[in-house]
Order: structure tokens, then C-alpha cells, then sequence
């Protein structure tokens, strides 16, 4: 496969390609500019000590610390010890695929030019995902006001040449990286070296713009997309299988009969049952006037109702986690004109609320 260039516009497509299909990575060029820029805000800082003003993450601490100033000399203790102290996470391990969709969202949010990091930041997670390092990162732990900041900084932890990590002599996530695989884990260090990769040492700003994100739980909302989108067709299918098992009708999938509640969903799973009832002679053994069955029960009539709600959140996650794949999700960040600024677009809340829609959604259809 072609290179996927982060920094460029990302497709839900893309990231199950490198998650799940071990696509390669590569840095784009124009992006690498824009990052260098974003960190000459941050080296301005940084250059100007005392004069300059508090700037959050920066030259200050964090959280309730957030007005105490932190001394050139302690920025890059500040910086690791941000990372070790979040590195709380709890549960089974997430699956290679999660990981890698982690950390290629990660670095795609870094190549945007907004979070003031150095590239080699960006060249770091890309060399991991080339060659197979996978940090162990925990399945609990995300704080979602916050972001995926335990999540994350399990993988950043990683990156500093700490904590845990897998080499894989392949990078490809699906069938042999699976939820079924159990990777080897060694020391991030160890892991790094053997796949001849350096640990990075954090500037000023770098390990928050590391944990700052969103990036654990979206790449699970696009890998579960598309795995609804199956789980969908298959309830379709199931359920035009359950009509000529029951000796249903297929009458009431009749388009006029759907047009009368315009639900887009609704269409879709309609015309899926039309499509796969045409023509059956079980359906059809019983469709004269000796049938005497005045309607059938719920679960067949209601079947393009309940799917096509499933189908319409479905679509509905899908547009939010393309607005998440363009976003900027970091605190503070620099603006195309060299400000730094806290905001508070790190919120988990967007993709948060749809990941609980859809697991409504998912026990709802694999009930009927």
C-alpha cells in the first residue's frame, strides 16, 4: 500500500488501514513546516524566562498548579514526570489495533502544526508504527473530561524509553495481531533499541502535548464503525431469514409503506429486506388469500425500524469521527499566528456521547 501522510486530511478508511492492515506511515513535508513553526512559538517562550508571561503547560505546572511558575531548569523533569504520573492505567491490555490507531491518531494530531512539539515527536511514533513497536497500554483509565490522558500516557511513557512495548517481526494488525494475539512484551527501551529506534527526550511542552487527546477512544469509535457497519448488514440479513423461517410477510417492507416515516435508516434496511425477500417461495407459499394472519409480531415488522435507528446513529457517530480526524485536540495550543493558547477542545465529550450511543445501539440490535 501507499503511504498514508499524516498531516494531511485522515479518512476513517485510513486509520483501519494502518491499524488494522499494517498500511505505512510517512510524515508530510508541508506539515513538518507547519510543526516547526508551531514550536518557534514555543522556543520564543521558552528563550524569553522570566520575561516572559505564565503560559499554561509551558512554564507553569498543571491543574491546580497551573499559576506556579516552573524554572528553565526544571521544565524537562516537569515534562517526564507529567507522563510517568498519568501512567495509571488499569485492565486488560488494549489489542494491537487500538494501539496502533492511537498512536497514528496521535500523530496526526502533533503533525497538524497546533501542539508546538518538535518533529521528531511526529518521526518517533511513525518509525514505531513502521517497525512494529507497540507500547502496552491499558484498557482502563481514560478520564474522558480530560481525554485519554491514562491511555495516552502509557504510550508516551513508551516513547521516553520507559514502561512496556512489543516488537513484531510484522506490523500488520489484522488476523495475525488480532484480539487473539498476546505480544511479548519488553522495557520501552529495550523495545526501541531492538527495532533501532532512539527514545526522545521531552522539551517544554512535549509530554502534555503527548496525553492531551482523545485518540485511544476514537480510534475505537472508527474501528467499531466498522464493525457495525457488518453487525448491520447482518441483522439485515438475519432478520429476512427470521421472516421465511416464521412464515412472515414481506409486505410491510413495501416502499410506499416506509415512505411514510422518512427515516433515512429506515430506508436503507427496508429496501435490504425488499431486496433479499424477492422472489421467495416460502414467502410467497403463503402470501394468498388462505392466510389468515392478520400481522406478524414485532420482532419481523419492526425489524427496518429498530435497524434503521441503529443505522442512523451509526451514521451520525461516523460524521462526528470525521470532524474528530480534522480536529486540533490539545491544551494549549499555537495559532497560525504564533499565539499560545488555552482552550478546551481536549474534552472527550464529542466522541464520548456517540461511543455510548453506540453500545446502546449494538445491544439493542444484537437483541432482536
Amino acid at each position: 500500500m501507499e503511504p498514508l501522510y499524516v498531516g494531511t486530511p485522515l479518512r476513517l478508511a485510513d486509520l483501519e488501514d494502518v491499524a488494522l492492515r499494517g498500511r505505512p506511515v510517512a510524515f508530510d513535508a508541508a506539515a513538518r513546516v507547519k510543526v516547526l513553526a508551531s514550536r518557534a512559538a514555543i522556543d520564543a517562550i521558552c528563550v524569553a524566562g522570566d520575561a516572559a508571561p505564565n503560559v499554561y503547560g509551558v512554564n507553569t505546572g498543571f491543574g491546580a498548579l497551573a499559576e506556579t511558575r516552573i524554572s528553565a531548569a526544571d521544565v524537562r523533569q516537569l515534562q517526564k514526570n507529567l507522563v510517568r504520573s498519568h501512567s495509571t492505567g488499569i485492565g486488560p491490555d488494549l489489542p494491537i489495533a487500538a494501539v496502533r490507531g492511537m498512536m497514528l491518531l496521535r500523530a496526526q494530531v502533533l503533525a497538524l502544526g497546533h501542539s508546538g512539539v518538535r518533529p521528531v515527536l511526529v518521526e518517533l511514533l511513525v518509525d514505531m508504527l513502521n517497525k512494529g513497536v507497540h507500547p502496552r497500554i491499558p484498557s482502563q483509565g481514560s478520564v474522558g473530561a480530560s481525554g485519554d490522558l491514562a491511555p495516552l500516557a502509557h504510550l508516551a511513557l513508551a516513547m521516553i524509553g520507559e514502561g512496556e512495548a512489543s516488537v513484531e517481526a510484522s506490523v500488520r494488525a489484522g488476523a495475525e495481531l488480532g484480539t487473539s494475539y498476546r505480544p511479548v512484551h519488553l522495557s520501552g527501551g529495550d523495545a526501541l533499541r531492538m527495532a533501532g529506534i532512539a527514545p526522545v527526550a521531552l522539551e517544554a511542552k512535549e509530554g502534555l502535548a503527548l496525553i492531551n487527546g482523545t485518540d485511544g477512544m476514537l480510534g475505537q469509535l472508527v474501528m467499531a464503525l466498522d464493525d457495525l457497519g457488518r453487525l448491520l448488514s447482518t441483522a439485515d440479513l438475519s432478520a429476512a431469514m427470521s421472516v421465511e423461517a416464521l412464515l412472515g410477510t414481506d409486505a410491510v417492507f413495501a416502499a410506499d409503506l416506509s415512505a411514510l416515516r422518512p427515516q433515512s435508516g429506515q430506508q436503507v434496511s427496508a429496501a435490504n429486506l425488499r431486496r433479499l425477500l424477492a422472489g421467495s417461495p416460502i414467502v410467497q407459499s403463503h402470501s394468498g388469500p388462505e392466510c389468515t394472519r392478520v400481522q406478524d409480531a414485532y420482532s419481523l415488522r419492526c425489524a427496518p425500524q429498530v435497524h434503521g435507528a441503529a443505522r442512523d446513529t451509526a451514521d451520525h457517530a461516523a460524521l462526528i469521527a470525521g470532524r474528530e480526524l480534522a480536529s486540533a485536540v490539545d491544551n494549549p495550543v499555537v495559532t497560525l499566528d504564533g499565539r499560545v493558547e488555552s482552550n478546551g477542545n481536549f474534552h472527550g465529550a464529542p466522541v464520548a456521547y456517540v461511543l455510548d450511543f453506540l453500545a446502546i445501539v449494538i445491544a439493542d440490535v444484537a437483541s432482536m
